[in-house]
Parts: structure tokens; sequence; C-alpha cells
């Protein structure tokens, strides 16, 4: 049996996250089923990690065993035939025996994208938060920092699966303003249950004067949810970049 890793992206936005799902259209579910035609037999995909309902991945990897004997080269083709045209498999790689898209992540990104201005645009309809008020980045770039370092995330994650222990290290949070798109990028070793969409939330309370950046380590040390900003939509959130010991799955 070949393991072999996918390097995919895909618009989240009709589906019900990646997890397969028995009564909803998931992205995991419709690669899975394509990529079993491909092989001719059927295949188990494991992700490198959920993605809520409506959530992007601009760089996603999954990995399944197969016994086809498909030069891996020709998969994305070949898969791509199969697919929506809102799932693209970019290359396809045989690993290690040992390697497991999620297991073997050592960190990955998300981005949150939010569009600032006063006039909506229908091309980042599902693809960016809206948000007509004028904000200032730089006072939302040091809420950002705020997250960085190892803490108890507790206070900026939602109820549901449950987990091991909720301390993360934060490797870095920033936000950056390129025109009238403002971008919150986080990296971490792991995130919790709407981690960023909540961390997003927080730093824009702190942009409405609501809350302070000098108040995330004391709502971090909490651990009260209801302390922190509101979970934001999830049509502005993207994974973006992932990290692993091969290269060849890497930016």
């Amino acid at each position: 049996m070949r393991n072999i890793a996918l390097k995919l992206m895909y618009n989240g936005t009709a589906y019900h996250g990646w997890q397969i799902q028995k009564t909803q259209v998931t992205v995991g579910e419709t690669l899975q089923r394509a990529v079993s035609r491909v092989c001719g037999e059927p295949v188990k995909l494991t992700g490198c990690g959920r993605t809520d309902a409506g959530v992007h991945a601009q760089r996603y990897v999954a990995n399944f065993r197969t016994s086809s004997r498909i030069p891996a080269d020709r998969l994305p083709f070949a898969v791509n035939t199969h697919t929506p045209e809102d799932i693209a498999v970019q290359a396809a790689f045989e690993v290690a025996e040992d390697f497991n898209a999620i297991g073997s992540c050592l960190r990955k990104e998300y981005t949150y994208r939010i569009y600032n201005t006063r006039i909506p645009n229908p091309f980042y309809v599902n693809r960016a938060y809206f948000y007509p008020k004028r904000l200032d980045e730089e006072r939302m770039d040091r809420a950002a920092r705020a997250f960085e370092g190892t803490h108890d995330f507790r206070a900026v994650r939602s109820v549901g699966t449950e987990t091991k222990t909720t301390v993360r290290t934060v490797y870095y949070c920033h936000v950056t303003r390129s025109g009238d798109l403002l971008e919150l990028k986080v990296c971490a070793n792991g995130f919790l249950y709407n981690m960023v969409r909540a961390i997003t939330g927080t730093v824009l309370y702190v942009a409405e004067g609501k809350l302070q950046p000098e108040d995330i380590p004391v709502i971090l040390q909490s651990g009260n949810r209801t302390l922190a900003g509101p979970t934001v939509p999830p049509g502005g959130l993207y994974l973006t970049k992932l990290w692993y010991e091969d290269e060849r799955l890497n930016d």
C-alpha cells in the first residue's frame, strides 16, 4: 500500500466544513469520493485539520493509502476531473508510511480577511467580513500581538470538540492593511474550535473601544469566554500555510 499526500485548495462556501458527516455535504466527503473513483477502490482521506462550515483553504493537505499504481504526478489531473470547481488538487506525492496529514503537521497559519470600507463589494461576499466603520489597524495589531506566546486559550474557543488541553503556542499574530483589506494572520502549533474567529472578534472589540489591548492577557488568564469578543462569521477565514518536515508539502 502506498501512502499518498495531496496538496489542495478549496472555496468552502458550499460545504459544511472538511470533516465527513452523515447528513451534510463536506469537502472531505466530496474529495474522498473523487479519489476513490480514480483509484478504483474505496479510500479514506485524513485531513490536516477540521475547518468549519464556510471556511476556505488556500493550502490544505490530506493523505490516503491505496494499492493503485497510478503515478502520483498524474493524480491531480485525474482527481480534478471528478471534483467541483471549488475544490482543486494541486500536487500529489508518495510519502513515508508513518506520514499523517494531521499528526505530522508542525504548525498552521490562518488568515482572517476584513473588507473595511463604507461600500460593499459583491466579489468579497462569503470571502471577507464586510465592516463599514473605519478600523485602526495599528491598534488592532497591538491587540493581536497580545495573543502571542504559550497560553491557555479557553477564553477564545467555542464549546465543541473535546481536547486533552486548551494550551497552545501562538508563534505570531498580527494585523496588516492593504487598501481596504485588513488581514489578521495567526500561526500556532494547533487551534481550538473557533479560536481564530474568536481572536478576530476580540481584536475588533479593541478597535471599537469595547476592550483595551491590555485587557487581553487578563481575559486569557480568566479562561472566561464571555469576556472576549464575538465569534466573527466564517467566510473571512482561510487556512493559508502549513509546515511539515517533508518540505514538498510546504509553501
